[in-house]
């Protein structure tokens, strides 16, 4: 519908068609009543002025057509209208002066009009006409535009509610607001520590982005406005107390706030208030709905974000630093561990290597699931593989110790785990694999290939099923490389695909434990969806094969 005249209370009328006279005398009648009258004469006519107020914005409410135009029906002009993605909200009353008047009636009907008037006709029965089918077609239009709001306000819940991150959730909160309202829209949240996370809608540029100062200012007024714990709150901050360039760059506005809690964290939702009209009910209603699905959907995140940080530090902690391993005989170590993407859980991926007698003992591993108590396994994994090698270190004896550790303690939980005993001294090796992917033995001469060593999982009891250690020999120009699944997995490939590409890599790398770890985490290990542990070790120089 026209929005100036719903702004302005008045009503547009097209005449479209009827001796010169009849329009004249029509138009009078429709201005008499208070509405805006516009005349044309044939259909090219009321196509062409429809095609001008289209592009302008001023179509009118309703159109008076009658069904004998000059150059088409009033019938063939009314489909052609309701043909078109916009124009078929107009509607159409058409005049007919057919007696008797049933054919045209029911052609009309057909043709899509909402009525068909028998003329000449009583200037009440007009009225009456123009009245009941603007209003049928504003309440059309009003019923339209709540279920486009709904419809947009339910996929911006859903698109925040799967949000992975709390960056994700605030750009997706600030673009569904944006597309709610109107207007340019700027989310905050609040964390419990004072940290601040924006989010702002897509057609604010990133020039001239608001300074530190400007993000303390607004840490401070929603701490200040969410100490009420009220479910939803909703202000007007003028300016300058809201700071600018959020909505415009280094553009000062009076900013319109809901605010809403679903735990301890505040989230605000803003936008500009651009005139001293107040927001439609509507409107505020579906901002303040959203707002409340921010606040819950930003809970878990920040719990996690907490959690994840308990889960690294732990990790950490015990994971020994790659330029802080043990100088150990006779062997060249290099160690990685990097944490999955912001957005990813935190695992249970480890790796230790230890001396034992005069070999070594390595190992890599990886707790099922991603959470706090896997982090908190893979420790209790890690403190009992050194405390059980004291006694002995053979792999296979190593595996099923720690497989009843985790029925014992953790019967919930699982665990790969890949145990490799070398001795330096004649490159003897000797591998016990508990559901881990194999060592890779990257070849001085060239190429590589998979250690055949395979084994079921830790945590399932199937010790009478473990096979023997796999026994090989290194060569001082060999190297034996052992990674976890979350370097090379990717949702949708197979592993063994995925396994292939690392053999391939791996089969022509620079020499060295280090440059060849490098390698593979600036090959594989960028935003990936779980952790990474690797360890390469390679024999030194100077050993005699028994």
């Amino acid at each position: 519908m026209d929005g100036n005249s719903r702004r302005n209370g008045t009503t547009t009328v097209l005449v479209v068609g009827g001796v010169p006279e009849d329009r004249h005398a029509m138009s009078t009648l429709l201005r008499g009543a208070g509405h805006e009258a516009v005349s044309v004469a044939t259909a090219a006519d009321a196509l062409r002025e429809l095609d001008t107020r289209l592009r302008e914005g001023t179509l009118p409410d309703v159109l008076l057509v009658d069904v004998r135009l000059r150059d088409m029906t009033g019938f063939e002009l009314c489909r052609r209208l309701k043909a078109h993605h916009v124009l078929a909200a107009l509607p159409v009353v058409h005049l007919s002066a057919a007696r008797p008047p049933g054919g045209d009636h029911r052609r009309s009907l057909d043709s899509g009009a909402e009525t068909c008037l028998s003329t000449p006709a009583e200037p009440e029965e007009i009225r009456t006409a123009v009245r009941s089918v603007v209003r049928a077609a504003r309440l059309r239009s009003e019923d339209q535009a709540l279920i486009r709001r709904l419809t947009l306000l339910s996929e911006t819940i859903v698109t925040v509610q799967a949000a992975r991150s709390l960056d994700e959730l605030v750009d997706a909160a600030a673009e569904g607001t944006a597309r709610l309202t109107g207007l340019p829209a700027a989310v905050f949240v609040l964390g419990p520590e004072g940290e601040l996370y924006r989010g702002m809608s897509p057609e604010r540029i990133a020039l001239a982005l608001p300074d530190r100062a400007a993000h303390d200012a607004v840490t401070q007024l929603i701490g200040r406005l969410g100490a009420d714990r009220a479910v939803v709150h909703r202000t007007v901050v003028h300016a300058p107390l809201w700071p600018a360039g959020f909505f415009r760059p280094g553009v000062q506005d009076d900013a319109r706030l809901v605010l809403a809690q679903g735990g301890k964290a505040p989230v605000c939702l803003a936008t500009p208030v651009r005139d001293s009209r107040p927001q439609s009910p509507a409107d505020e209603a579906g901002v303040a709905r959203l707002a409340q699905a921010t606040a819950l959907a930003a809970e878990p995140l920040l719990m996690y974000q907490v959690e994840r940080h308990v889960a690294l530090t732990l990790q950490r902690s015990f994971l020994p630093e790659p330029d802080k391993l043990p100088d150990l005989p006779g062997v060249d170590i290099a160690v990685r561990y990097e944490p999955a993407s912001r957005q990813a859980e935190i695992g249970g991926d480890f790796y230790a290597a230890l001396r034992v007698g005069d070999g070594v003992l390595a190992a890599v591993g990886d707790v099922v699931g991603h959470s706090l108590e896997a982090a908190t396994v893979m420790v209790e994994i890690r403190h009992a593989l050194r405390a059980y090698c004291v006694d002995d270190s053979d792999p296979a004896v190593l595996a099923e110790r720690l497989d009843r550790m985790l029925q014992r303690y953790h019967p919930e939980v699982t665990a790969t785990v890949c145990l490799i005993l070398v001795e330096p001294d004649t490159g003897r090796v000797r591998i016990a694999n508990a559901g881990h992917i194999p060592p890779l033995i990257v070849r001085g001469a060239g190429g590589a290939d998979y250690a055949k060593a395979h084994g079921p999982l830790l945590g399932l009891g199937l010790a009478v099923n473990r096979p023997t250690p796999t026994e090989l020999f290194l060569e001082p120009s060999d190297r034996l490389l052992v990674v976890t699944d979350g370097l090379i997995e990717t949702r949708g490939t197979d592993l063994a695909v995925s396994m292939e590409g690392l053999r391939a890599a791996v089969a022509d790398a620079a020499p060295g434990v280090r440059p060849l770890c490098d390698m593979l985490l600036d090959r594989f290990g960028q935003d990936r969806e779980d952790d990474v542990a690797m360890l390469a070790l390679q024999l030194r120089p100077g050993r005699t094969r028994p």
